[in-house]
């Protein structure tokens, strides 16, 4: 029998609050009863184990950054499209760490599927549109795309550039000016 107020949704978002504070590699669901004030085993009429309740997560921060990413892109094209995800994408992560880290987590194939993770390639290929980019080209910016703010912002979190005599600010910019010139020249070849 599930304990009175608590509710899958109520422990997802328990959790990644959680993960947000102490780290996505730190969560465990012990961490997660004591934030409820309740025993480790009245989560489990929830969950069947920790794997799950990461899973939960990752799945919580997959739909919550695809909602901020494609907020950000409403309306817009070209290179505005392009910077507004990539800022909605920096954003999230560093509002939301331990989220962001769990965005990264593997799920099983058939989780996957039915998460918001394939939302985030089709918002990508949508703002790549303005690009005109045939395949394979696309799906290579796609993945290009991916890595570069995911690199740029882990970096960033892990305090790689606040020894810098320039802004962290200033050379996201600068990296997006330059993506956005790439992907127009691959166009022109």
């Amino acid at each position: 029998m599930a304990r009175a107020g608590i509710t899958p949704e109520r422990l997802a978002g328990t959790a990644a609050e959680l993960a947000d504070e102490i780290g996505f590699e730190h969560l465990t669901v012990s961490a997660v009863a004591r934030r409820l004030g309740v025993r480790d085993p009245s989560l489990y009429a929830h969950i069947e184990n920790a794997r799950e309740l990461k899973a939960r997560v990752t799945l919580l921060a997959l739909a919550e950054l695809a909602d901020q990413v494609a907020a950000a892109v409403a309306g817009r094209a070209g290179k505005d499209a392009l910077v507004a995800s990539a800022d909605a994408y920096r954003e999230y992560a560093k509002r939301h760490p331990g989220r962001y880290t769990a965005a990264r987590a593997e799920l099983d194939p058939e989780t996957a599927a039915k998460s918001a993770g394939p939302r985030h390639a089709e918002m990508m290929r949508a703002v790549l549109r303005a690009y005109d980019l045939a395949e394979p080209d696309e799906t290579d910016a796609v993945r290009f795309l991916g890595s570069m703010f995911h690199g740029y912002v882990s970096l960033e979190m892990a305090g790689a550039f606040r020894h810098t005599p320039r802004d962290a600010d200033a050379s996201w910019s600068w990296a997006l000016d330059t993506v956005d010139t790439a992907l127009r020249t691959v166009t022109d070849r």
